[in-house]
């Protein structure tokens, strides 16, 4: 069904972006052989299962395939009025996981709840209900968003809240992320860039200081730009990852031929999975990754940017550069051009709450995408939908 609106029309009944479904399932499917890959040998020799974490990673797989389609199908305006709840459990949990046998740590971080059953990070959920946050109220202050205090400094202090719990979790990582998407959603939604270059100066310094004050990230930074000063110690991850990068070449070594994941590489299905698929794949391999996010992401753009309203566009046009920006920053880090981070390779590095929340993700990305504006005898976008309800 289609209403006419002036000399544009809506349209009903649409179907998701195609080109957007068809990236993330070649992405995952690629991710998911990557893993076994990636940590059967490990898996073997300390769980007696090669194929231990490739089974774990095939059960969030298929939830989060199912919150995709649960996601896809839900109405994007629904985030929007469930926002300031989602907010509100979300600052539970985080300050739940600093309780010591609540919270978690492992390598350094405390970020992890535990479930008894499961074990989750629910600063992975925070990066996404702050985008809807971020998304609803810049598209409410759309008329005065050149105005600092009325239109942008109230939501830096919420951005800013879950910003030192991230940092109380010693995840400095995450918290980059969050600091860095703030800024991008800030371009999007047409803040000043007098105001965005100072709150990029205010976020390095920060940056900095948080990075100057603990020894081992100080350390990391140093062995970014020379890991062979302290070879066995804090470039050692670096320096195995150039060393898998440099052995693929240009073709790879071939599948599951990777030498550096035999217990050289630590984390090779987690933060370096991306240096193992150099290796077994080499640069064409590498360059094929790459163009797949490329394509999800650009894709993802240009529908939000055909949405119907300020806040889907902002909602869209903030995951799209979530999952492209987290996936250049894993592969800055396997390249050694940014420190070690923690950060996974979105849809294709082992971890639950990472994956379930990139799919959750691409599914509300995926619902946008039904909806776009049709002109008199001309499309600009995909037939989508425009329900009644909505308008």
């Amino acid at each position: 069904m289609r209403d006419n609106v002036g000399d544009k029309q809506t349209v009903e009944g649409g179907q998701p972006d195609f080109v957007i479904l068809l990236t993330t399932v070649i992405l995952l499917g690629f991710g998911l052989i990557m893993v076994y890959s990636a940590s059967h040998h490990v898996a073997y020799d300390e769980l007696g299962d090669s194929a231990y974490f490739l089974k774990r990673q095939l059960i969030w797989a298929f939830l989060g395939m199912f919150v995709l389609y649960l996601t896809m199908h839900i109405p994007y305006l629904i985030y929007r009025k469930l926002i300031f709840y989602l907010l509100c459990v979300l600052l539970v949990l985080m300050v739940l996981v600093l309780i010591p046998g609540i919270g978690v740590e492992r390598f350094g971080a405390r970020s992890w709840l535990n479930l008894k059953v499961m074990s989750f990070q629910p600063s992975e959920f925070v990066k996404l209900a702050l985008l809807i946050y971020l998304a609803s109220i810049f598209a409410k202050k759309q008329t005065y968003i050149s105005h600092f205090t009325r239109a942008v400094l109230p939501p830096l202090f919420i951005v800013g809240l879950f910003c030192g719990l991230t940092l109380l979790q010693r995840d400095l990582g995450t918290t980059t992320m969050l600091m860095l998407f703030t800024l991008i959603m800030m371009f999007a939604a047409g803040v000043r860039l007098s105001q965005m270059l100072l709150m990029g100066l205010l976020g390095a310094g920060l940056f900095t200081v948080f990075a100057l004050t603990q020894p081992y990230r100080l350390e990391r930074i140093i062995s970014t730009r020379d890991p062979w000063s302290d070879p066995t110690g804090s470039g050692y991850q670096l320096i195995q990852s150039l060393y898998a990068l440099g052995n693929g070449g240009i073709l790879g070594t071939g599948f599951d031929q990777s030498i550096q994941k035999q217990f050289y590489l630590p984390f090779a299905h987690t933060d370096f999975i991306f240096s193992v698929i150099g290796e077994e794949w080499g640069f064409v391999g590498c360059l094929a990754v790459i163009l797949l996010y490329v394509i999800l992401v650009f894709r993802g753009i240009q529908v939000s940017l055909r949405a119907p309203d300020s806040f889907a566009m902002l909602l869209g046009v903030g995951i799209s550069i979530m999952v492209g920006l987290q996936a250049m920053i894993n592969m800055g880090v396997a390249s050694g051009l940014l420190p070690v981070t923690g950060l996974t390779l979105p849809l294709i590095s082992y971890g639950g709450s990472s994956l379930l929340l990139t799919l959750a993700s691409i599914g509300i990305l995926l619902n946008i995408s039904r909806y776009a504006v049709i002109e008199s005898g001309k499309e600009i976008g995909d037939e989508q939908v425009k329900p009644h309800a909505l308008q």
